[in-house]
């Protein structure tokens, strides 16, 4: 450094700002997908019965505040002269729970008519689970997709490439 030099190192202020940003949490996110499943529900299945396509357990340890967005996604394949309606709805078990619990609303799938042709829909939702509540006791969850029939299917369907992914981070720099 010479006497033109304008620069003046201050240790004083580098020594605040490192304090400073110790202080705060480091801005953290995880995302996590579930392996692709299948759910084939038979003909003439009994309404109210469940399957679950898709799962997978997340880690919230070291977040505060967590938020977790979860998205599912699936293909759906109707078979000609299809009519019926099955609900989809996120289910959450943590360490201390003994039931799951649902996460955000269900989500339906109808053909009230039926179709004439075999066709294939592509089914999608997302919700997000920031019930910072129950991470007090927990660090684990797993989140399950529940495929619930609400009425008499007329020969049967196909759930593939059922996957859930989710993508947990810090709500806020509120700290626990």
């Amino acid at each position: 450094m010479n006497s033109n030099s304008r620069y003046i190192e201050d240790n004083c202020k580098r020594d605040r700002r490192d304090d400073d940003n110790r202080r705060r949490p480091q801005a953290a996110a995880t995302l996590k997908c579930s392996a692709p499943g299948a759910v084939t529900i038979p003909a003439l299945d009994a309404p109210g019965s469940t399957f679950t396509p898709a799962s997978l357990t997340v880690r919230t340890s070291g977040f505060c505040n967590p938020c977790t967005k979860l998205e599912f996604t699936s293909n759906i394949t109707l078979p000609a002269l299809f009519a019926g309606t099955v609900s989809f709805q996120i289910f959450k078990q943590c360490r201390n729970q003994t039931t799951p619990v649902p996460v955000g609303p269900a989500f339906i799938f109808s053909r009230t008519v039926a179709v004439d042709l075999g066709e294939s829909n592509t089914f999608s939702f997302f919700v997000c689970d920031c019930d910072d509540d129950c991470f007090d006791d927990s660090d684990c969850c797993t989140y399950s997709v529940v495929i619930t029939n609400q009425s008499l299917l007329t020969l049967g369907l196909t759930i593939t490439n059922a996957t859930l992914s989710a993508l947990t981070a810090n709500q806020n720099n509120r700290c626990c």
